[in-house]
């Protein structure tokens, strides 16, 4: 059917249509003006507590949760860098973070990227397990925007607080074209680090986050972001549940089989060790993982020390070549900690040790 549309309506329409581009156009262009001359980033920051949420109590000294999160109301000073959302997922210490939050954080993510196009993510964190989360976020998130933890040495209402500075820092980042595809990022006390190889290196100073061995890959200043260099190569793994138990062991001189077969009690489904050096253990701990392996749980190696990785070089008893050969997996430069992260995060996917080989080599 052909209906003709009066002439005048057609004129209103036109012109109805007109107004809205030119209303349209003078809204984006107070966007832009107002941030240089760029439209503002979508950024959604998500709290989860720790000390970046405290307060210091002034009769007794102790650092605890504040009601409100000290950090909540920020928004506005934030506004001259990007559109801010701010929502407060967690509000826990982060030594009570288990995977099952960090999953749930995960899932809050890209639920968020996905429904309402979120350009990028800053989380603030409590400070002991914040590389643990940010390791695991950047195993599992498949996204390339950009998604940045930060958290604080000192609670909100002590002389030099740093939180208000790291999550402004975080922002900035947040909204670099050049963060995009970075993977995870740890940004505080102005350096950028990836999760893999950041790690807490001071019980209290404010400059407790580096990465041995290789560095932050880029500096926050006041004129902006640099990155000097990229990380290696990222691989996501595609997980919907974390369902494992993996415990983390240090080797020590004089370390016996007791330990290992105590464990075996527990409902136990894999173990990393912190190994001697270059990958070794004293001779009875090798009978122990060998007792491990025969019962089908599989046994990743690290080494307790900060650089280096671990490698199958000595031959004597308990050397790395000998545990090497019974079948323990070797691990390419990860800490301890972040080793056990992706071993939770492995078996959700594959038991098969050469698999499992083959994941921690990457």
């Amino acid at each position: 059917m052909n209906i003709q549309i009066p002439v005048s309506i057609r004129f209103l329409y036109g012109n109805m249509r007109m107004e809205y581009l030119k209303m349209t156009f003078f809204y984006y262009c107070i966007i832009e003006l107002s941030n240089g001359g760029k439209i503002m980033k979508k950024i959604l920051i998500i709290h989860t507590g720790g000390t970046i949420s405290m307060k210091e109590d002034e009769e007794t000294g102790a650092v605890r949760p504040d009601e409100t999160h000290p950090l909540h109301d920020v928004a506005p000073p934030l506004a001259s860098l990007a559109d801010i959302y701010v929502e407060e997922l967690f509000h826990l210490p982060s030594p009570h973070m288990t995977p099952q939050e960090m999953l749930q954080l995960r899932n809050r993510i890209e639920e968020k990227i996905a429904n309402e196009q979120i350009e990028g993510i800053v989380v603030t964190h409590g400070t002991d397990t914040l590389e643990e989360t940010a390791y695991f976020l950047d195993l599992t998130a498949r996204t390339d925007v950009p998604i940045v933890v930060t958290g604080a040495m000192r609670s909100s209402n002590e002389i030099g607080a740093d939180g208000l500075y790291n999550l402004i820092s975080s922002v900035k980042v947040a909204i670099s074209d050049e963060a995009r595809g970075k993977g995870v990022l740890v940004v505080l006390n102005d350096e950028i680090h990836t999760a893999k190889n950041v790690t807490k290196t001071h019980t209290s100073n404010i400059a407790t986050f580096q990465s041995p061995q290789y560095g932050p890959i880029g500096i926050v200043t006041k004129r902006g972001v640099f990155f000097h260099h990229a990380p290696t190569k990222r691989t996501t793994y595609p997980v919907q549940t974390i369902s494992k138990n993996v415990i983390l062991l240090k080797a020590y001189a004089g370390m016996d089989e007791a330990i290992f077969h105590a464990i075996q009690t527990l409902p136990l489904d894999g173990v990393v060790i912190e190994a001697l050096g270059q990958g070794n253990l004293p001779p009875r701990a090798a009978k122990g993982v060998r007792s491990l392996l025969d019962a089908g749980i599989p046994v990743v190696l690290v080494s307790r020390c900060f650089n280096g990785i671990v490698q199958d070089i000595y031959g004597y008893e308990g050397g790395g070549k000998q545990l090497k050969e019974m079948g323990v997996i070797f691990s390419n430069g990860l800490n301890g900690q972040k080793a056990r992260i992706k071993l939770l995060v492995a078996l959700e996917i594959t038991n098969n040790p050469q698999k499992l080989q083959e994941m921690f080599m990457e």
